[in-house]
């Protein structure tokens, strides 16, 4: 981070401008903006300053700038054509430790002006350091345009509403559920821009009796393959209003990082041949957490309900009587067979795919005979482990040795490796891999050389 980002409270502070032209003209009205005590030094003025002189909006000084104009400022921009003081401003003003900004030079100046959305009290600021200006004006725009005029003034019925939401609403997290209530209410916003006070105080008192959350709730996430890219809209949103997350060793860091700061997290991360919390313990963290009046995260890698076990916590919820909602993600077929390269039906070569989990109950002879036909994608989940067993089982049902096969290590990662191979081979390359590793069979593995995109650490 190049710049710190803080805002000043300039409001009846002492400021100096040096500079009378039109570019200081444009520093000089984000100072009044900010409600700074102006004072303007240059040896001439445009029309523009002499007027805010004359209407006492700053203080118009002619003549040359010296060390003394600094003299309980709070901070000084210098915004003359002459390189010569602008850099004499911005050595006196370090040597007495006063942010010191000069317009278009970056690196001669301790602050630097980013371009500013106003919706005050609520204010955006966007900076390049000062090496694309042009690029932060033009993000600016955009930003503009997504954010409603009403900002402002909802932001300043908050702040008067806050004592009483705190009063009405013992708990944290009932607060929080009223905010976002509060903040996304269609009517209130409606009200806002009509400018009409009456409908806004009537639908302020309806949220304050209406929200009341009384009873906490599960929401199951698919947190995706891993790329934080790849999660739904509506699970971020989820993971940014959690009380309490819950997640496993399949949720990458990078989704994680997603999460509200200040939810509690608890890992009950699960690996073959190791289960740091069982299930039975999962589900009664979900149970007492939610009875608790929180909302809470059930982060899953992939989809919840596709070997998730994401069906047997929710049963558990029923039994207790807490509300919940099931957000699918990318399961794991889908997302790391995508960035292999791989697809999982080609009318060429697979009308179908199947989806099998490597170390889940036993299948009998029938079962693998319709796993092992032809023109169709087999996609073993977590069956790294038992790599032998399902060679062993598909040589048995006459599956050709030559069967192309691929394995993806954490799929959709930057640490991606993805090695391709024939049947014959599979027990001794799930040897050199790693879990959480997807191993796919059928004649769609030989398109991975011509349509693989995604730059790894894949090898081949």
């Amino acid at each position: 981070m190049d710049y710190f980002p803080i805002f000043c409270q300039l409001k009846d502070k002492p400021c100096l401008l040096v500079g009378g032209g039109e570019i200081a003209e444009r520093k000089a009205r984000l100072l009044m903006e900010a409600g700074a005590i102006i004072s303007v030094i240059a040896p001439s003025f445009t029309e523009q300053f002499m007027q805010w002189h004359s209407e006492q909006k700053l203080n118009c000084i002619t003549g040359v700038f010296t060390e003394d104009h600094l003299s309980s400022k709070w901070l000084v921009i210098a915004a003359t054509d002459s390189e010569q003081v602008n850099q004499q401003v911005f050595q006196s003003a370090t040597e007495k430790q006063i942010f010191c900004n000069v317009v278009d030079s970056p690196e001669q100046a301790s602050f630097i002006m980013p371009s500013v959305i106003d919706r005050s009290p609520i204010v955006v600021a966007i900076s390049s350091g000062g090496k694309a200006p042009v690029l932060a004006r033009i993000l600016r725009e955009k930003i503009e345009q997504l954010l409603p005029n009403y900002l402002g003034t909802l932001a300043k019925l908050a702040g008067k509403l806050r004592e009483e939401v705190k009063q009405r609403f013992s708990s944290i997290s009932a607060r929080r559920y009223f905010w976002e209530q509060f903040f996304a209410d269609k009517s209130l916003q409606a009200e806002i821009e009509a400018q009409r006070d009456g409908g806004i105080e009537q639908r302020i008192s309806a949220l304050l009796s209406e929200n009341q959350q009384s009873q906490g709730s599960v929401v199951l996430v698919g947190a995706g393959t891993g790329d934080a890219g790849l999660m739904t809209i509506k699970g971020l949103q989820q993971c940014q209003q959690a009380d309490v997350v819950v997640y496993d060793r399949l949720v990458s860091d990078e989704v994680m990082a997603l999460v509200r700061r200040d939810a509690q997290r608890i890992y009950v991360g699960k690996q073959a041949g190791f289960h740091c919390v069982p299930q039975d313990e999962i589900n009664q963290i979900l149970i007492k957490e939610a009875a608790a009046g929180k909302r809470v995260v059930r982060l899953k890698g992939g989809d919840p309900f596709i070997f998730g076990r994401g069906s047997e916590e929710l049963e558990a919820l029923i039994e207790h009587h807490i509300p919940f909602s099931v957000i699918p993600g990318i399961t794991a077929a889908s997302g790391c067979t995508t960035y292999a390269g791989i697809p999982l039906t080609h009318r060429d070569y697979a009308q179908s795919v199947r989806f099998i989990t490597g170390h889940g109950k036993g299948l009998n002879e029938a079962e693998w005979q319709c796993i092992a036909q032809e023109n169709q994608t087999l996609v073993f989940y977590m069956g790294l482990s038992k790599a032998r067993y399902i060679q062993q089982m598909l040589l048995s049902q006459n599956m050709r040795t030559t069967m192309p096969i691929a394995i993806i290590e954490k799929g959709t990662l930057t640490t991606q490796k993805v090695i391709v191979g024939q049947l014959r081979q599979l027990a001794e390359m799930a040897e050199t891999m790693e879990s959480p590793a997807l191993i796919i069979v059928g004649e769609v593995v030989t398109l991975n050389e011509k349509l693989q995109w995604f730059q790894s650490k894949s090898a081949k």
